[in-house]
């Protein structure tokens, strides 16, 4: 056997974000308002009709998100028969703080002892089916991206950075800063330029000093020859004006 119902997922935007309506039935069980379909009566209809008689809440209480939809599905046995239950819930949101419980039992045979505005993970721990918590878990999720959607946080996304820009390399005074590559021309070719000797160093350029001559660890040079004929030295008595 089959059985279709329907129910909403009610919640309040609060600051510490939303807060889900879940109704306490007893022996630890808790759940979403809901209920079965009646005849001739469409998902959203009954959703409507049920919320109002459990909870009070009307239609100008809430105000849905139409695009979002989603359902439970399980089975359990009943007299002997096998049920494939179905559950369709509709979220919507309510300002609504106060909840109205019904004092009679619903049609399927349950009574409502209380209520609560549960968190998020505080709704994950009072339900008990995992069936309900996945619609919690997509309720939540589906929240979470509408309000990124709003605020533009979801679809920011961050800016590349650029490498901080390099400043030129400043030669000291009195030098001249060689061309990068980029900047000399195309088929120019930097020759290095001798560099200035520091204090006390000799210059690659500057001629060694010749050795004195005589000086010791040095070639002497050799006298030349002397081709002119010596002249004879005259007596005294011989020389002019003696």
């Amino acid at each position: 056997m089959r059985e279709i119902s329907a129910g909403i997922i009610a919640y309040r935007k609060t600051a510490e974000g939303p807060r889900f309506l879940i109704l306490y039935h007893g022996h630890n069980y808790w759940n979403f308002p809901k209920g079965k379909i009646e005849s001739e009566e469409k998902s959203f209809q009954t959703a409507v009709r049920e919320v109002r008689e459990e909870t009070g809440l009307t239609r100008n209480d809430l105000r849905f998100d139409e695009s979002f939809k989603t359902s439970e599905n399980f089975t359990f046995w009943r007299n002997k028969e096998k049920i494939y239950k179905t559950i369709v819930f509709y979220l919507a949101e309510t300002t609504q703080q106060r909840i109205k419980l019904p004092e009679q039992t619903d049609a399927e045979g349950e009574k409502h002892e209380g209520y609560g505005w549960f968190t998020y993970k505080e709704a994950l721990k009072v339900l008990v089916k995992e069936d309900s918590q996945r619609v919690l878990k997509q309720a939540h999720n589906f929240l979470r991206n509408l309000e990124g959607i709003k605020t533009g946080v979801a679809v920011r996304r961050p800016r590349p950075q650029r490498p901080p820009m390099r400043q030129p390399e400043r030669a000291p005074l009195g030098q001249v800063r060689p061309q990068s590559a980029a900047e000399r021309p195309a088929g120019q070719v930097q020759t290095p330029r001798p560099q200035q000797p520091q204090h006390g160093q000799r210059s690659p350029f500057q001629r060694r000093p010749q050795p004195f001559r005589g000086q010791p660890g040095t070639q002497q040079r050799r006298p030349q020859p002397n081709h002119r004929q010596p002249q004879p030295t005259r007596p005294a008595s011989q020389q002019t004006g003696i």
